[in-house]
């Protein structure tokens, strides 16, 4: 039998099922979300689109300009029939009316390891289960580019879901693709020079939205066309695996955003304590908040080494600065942001955004699993904080409800509710 043959096989065997991997249309949307606001009509470019599920839904409900690449001619006749019958034909000039939404798919054959682009081509680069193709850090290098100033990049990617896989399990992956963590993808991201605006965990109904279909095609299947007994074999070997070992992995999405280039972010080193002072001093035009850094690196109960960060000056000195220290939320451990300051020469300069989101990326990979802060409600959203409130937490001090922001930094645990209580040397 040729390779042909079964390649063949495989593609008629997936052929009109409505996911190509595991996914869902809530999927889609949650992960959008963590991408945060898009400019108007968003450039999208959806790699590994298959017959389009996601192209559609962002072209639809994000209003967004879609090209949407797959290697696969007739998954790309597919999609091109459904976006036609949407009125979201981008194909080419004439194809159809305009939606006063925006929104459009062009589907384009093309290998996703070849992009035929200019730099900067995008406000958004996604990629639903297809990742795989060319390999989670090689995608993470050779995708970077295409993104414009601001822009995204959306993963889902398979992973571990417990430090000791059982032998089944790594077996196969080890064979067929090798597997990581959560923590080991964002921190292949944050080497990578991204930082992680999220990431999700999906649940075990977006694999039923795979599996399900594919299952019942595999059973329907002619296995007397050369190749697709065993395509049929490989599809339900690897359902069984899913149903027998599920719990030792599953997949996960990645929202990511390029660092900024202009800020050299960094743990605050030894003896650099007065510089951090003098850029709290300035920042507040009071000793208040410098006192208080003083205070909680004093106190070992509230100090949690290697998140006080700083970002560095093209001089090489302090620009910025965001300390993570260990507060609680119902008794259970969690971290609270503050403070956070800005030399006033470097103020509105994006120094701010890199320390704090370079501070949240050391926390996300040193295990920390929720950061509490306390600021302005208009400043903290970009960074995926949500009213504290809606968990169930409350501070034990009056505060305005828009002001007290919680950040998940991992789904899989979950938000404990209850009384936030911060470090004693706040004197809350």
């Amino acid at each position: 039998m040729s390779d042909h043959a079964l390649r063949d096989s495989f593609f008629a065997l997936h052929h009109g099922l409505p996911r190509q991997g595991p996914g869902s249309d809530t999927t889609t949307r949650r992960l959008l979300a963590l991408a945060g606001p898009l400019p108007a009509r968003p450039r999208v470019l959806d790699l590994g689109c298959g017959p389009g599920r996601s192209a559609l839904l962002l072209a639809t409900e994000a209003g967004a300009e879609v090209t949407a690449v797959d290697t696969h001619e007739p998954f790309l006749a597919e999609l091109r029939e459904s976006a036609a019958a949407r009125g979201l034909d981008g194909s080419a000039p004439g194809a159809g009316p305009v939606r006063e939404d925006g929104g459009s798919v062009r589907a384009l054959r093309a290998d996703m390891g070849a992009l035929p682009f200019p730099d900067g081509s995008f406000d958004l680069v996604w990629a639903e289960s297809s990742v795989f193709v060319l390999g989670f850090d090689r995608a993470l290098a050779e995708w970077r580019r295409l993104l414009a100033p601001g822009g995204t990049l959306v993963l889902t990617e398979c992973v571990w879901t417990t430090g000791e896989p059982g032998p089944a399990a790594r077996a196969f992956w080890e064979e067929h693709y090798p597997l990581r963590t959560v923590t080991g993808n964002a921190a292949a991201a944050v080497a990578a020079g991204y930082h992680v605006l999220g990431t999700l965990t999906q649940p075990e109904g977006d694999w039923d939205e795979y599996y399900g279909p594919l299952a019942a095609r595999a059973e329907a299947a002619d296995t007397s066309v050369p190749g697709m007994a065993e395509a049929v074999a490989g599809a339900r070997a690897e359902i069984a695996l899913r149903r027998e070992h599920g719990s030792d992995y599953g997949y996960a999405g990645f929202v990511l955003r390029p660092s900024d280039p202009r800020w050299r972010t960094r743990p605050e080193a030894a003896g650099e304590e007065a510089e951090v002072r003098r850029v709290e001093e300035a920042a507040f035009g009071s000793e208040a908040e410098a006192d208080l850094v003083d205070a909680l690196r004093a106190d070992a109960d509230a100090w949690l080494p290697g998140l006080s960060y700083v970002a560095e000056a093209p001089d090489g000195t302090v620009a910025a600065h965001a300390l993570l220290t260990r507060c609680h939320v119902g008794g259970a451990p969690a971290a609270a942001l503050a403070p956070v300051a800005v030399a006033p020469e470097h103020q509105r300069t994006g120094a701010g955004q890199a320390v704090v989101r370079a501070v949240l990326d050391a926390a996300r990979l040193r295990g920390e699993t929720l950061v509490l802060v306390l600021g302005h409600p208009e400043y903290y959203p970009r960074f995926g904080f949500e009213r504290a409130s809606a968990y169930g937490i409350r501070p034990g001090f009056e505060v305005p409800d828009e002001a007290m922001r919680a950040l998940v930094l991992d789904d899989s645990v979950p938000v404990p509710p209850g009384a936030l209580v911060y470090p004693a040397p706040f004197g809350v």
